[in-house]
C-alpha cells in the first residue's frame, strides 16, 4: 500500500508539475484529503520533481543543448561571437529571471514547511486563477530574442512569489512572460527552459537533507516508484499544456483553480 501511494502521489505530481495548477499544493491537498502519513513532503517532492526533470529534459532536450553551446562558444570564441549573441543574452536573461527565486527559496528554504495549511492553499489557487484569468486573450508578439532584461527581472520577481505552496511556477512564470508581450509558444519555453535551474537548485538544496534523513534507506523503493510515475506521466502532461497554451485555453485552468478553492473551504470547514 505504501508503494501504491507513493506512485498517486508520483502520477499527481507528474499530472500538476506542466499544468499551472500547483503541484505541490496538490500533493499537500492529497495528503490531507486521504490523511496520507508521509515523513517528509518536502523530501518527495525533490525525489518526484528529478523525474519530472527528466522528463521535461527529453522535451527540451535540442534547446538545452544549442543554448549550452552558443553560451560557451560566446566566452571561448571570440571569432563567432556575432554567430552566438541573441543566445546568449538569452541565458543571460534565464540567469537573471533565476537569481530572484533562488534567493528567496535560499533565505526560505527552512521555513517552506511552515508555510503550508489548507486555508492559505485555497487563497493561493483563488491567486492562480485569477492571474490566468487576467491574461486568457493574450498573445504577445515576442519571439524568443525578443526578450529583454526588464522583461527577464519582472518574470523573475514574480517567479519569486511562488515559493509559496498553491501558486503555481508554471503559471506564473508563463502569466509574466505574456504580460512581457511573448507569443505564447514563446511564453511557454521560456517558463520551461526557466523551470531547468530553478529545479537543479531545489534539488540541491535539498539533497542534503535527503541524505540526512534516517528513513530513507526504508523508503527508496517507493520513492523510485513515485519518480518513474511521475517522470512518465510529466511527459504527456507536457504535451497536453502546450496544446492548449497554443489554442489560448488558459482560462480552463484558471476555473478548475477556483472549483478546488471552493472545494478546499467547503470540505475542510
Amino acid at each position: 500500500m505504501n508503494i501504491i501511494t507513493y506512485i498517486i502521489l508520483g502520477i499527481i505530481q507528474g499530472i500538476t508539475e506542466p499544468l499551472p495548477i500547483s503541484s505541490s499544493g496538490h500533493i499537500y491537498l492529497f495528503k490531507n484529503i486521504f490523511d496520507t502519513t508521509i515523513f517528509n513532503t518536502l523530501n518527495f517532492e525533490i525525489i518526484s520533481n528529478f523525474g519530472s526533470f527528466i522528463a521535461i529534459f527529453i522535451i527540451f532536450w535540442k534547446d538545452i543543448k544549442e543554448l549550452v553551446i552558443a553560451f560557451f562558444s560566446y566566452i571561448f570564441k571570440k571569432e563567432t561571437r556575432e554567430k552566438y549573441l541573441k543566445k546568449f543574452k538569452y541565458c543571460l536573461y534565464v540567469i537573471v529571471s533565476t537569481i530572484p527565486v533562488g534567493i528567496t527559496g535560499f533565505i526560505f528554504k527552512d521555513k517552506i514547511e511552515d508555510l503550508y495549511s489548507l486555508n492559505g492553499l485555497a487563497i493561493a489557487f483563488l491567486i492562480t486563477a485569477l492571474a490566468l484569468f487576467i491574461v486568457r486573450n493574450m498573445k504577445g508578439t515576442k519571439e524568443d530574442y525578443d526578450i529583454m532584461l526588464k522583461d527577464a527581472i519582472l518574470i523573475g520577481l514574480l517567479q519569486a512569489v511562488t515559493i509559496v505552496p498553491g501558486i503555481s511556477r508554471s503559471g506564473t512564470v508563463l502569466v509574466a512572460c505574456l504580460l512581457c508581450g511573448l507569443k505564447r509558444e514563446t511564453a511557454l519555453k521560456y517558463t520551461f527552459i526557466l523551470y531547468f535551474p530553478v529545479s537543479v537548485a531545489t534539488m540541491i538544496l535539498g539533497v542534503s537533507d535527503l541524505a540526512n534523513t534516517t528513513e530513507l534507506s526504508s523508503m527508496i523503493v517507493p520513492y523510485l516508484a513515485g519518480m518513474i510515475a511521475a517522470g512518465i506521466v510529466t511527459y504527456f502532461s507536457y504535451r497536453w499544456l502546450s496544446s492548449w497554451v497554443k489554442k489560448g485555453k488558459l482560462w480552463k485552468f484558471s476555473i478548475y483553480c477556483v472549483i478546488l478553492a471552493i472545494f478546499i473551504f467547503i470540505y475542510f470547514r
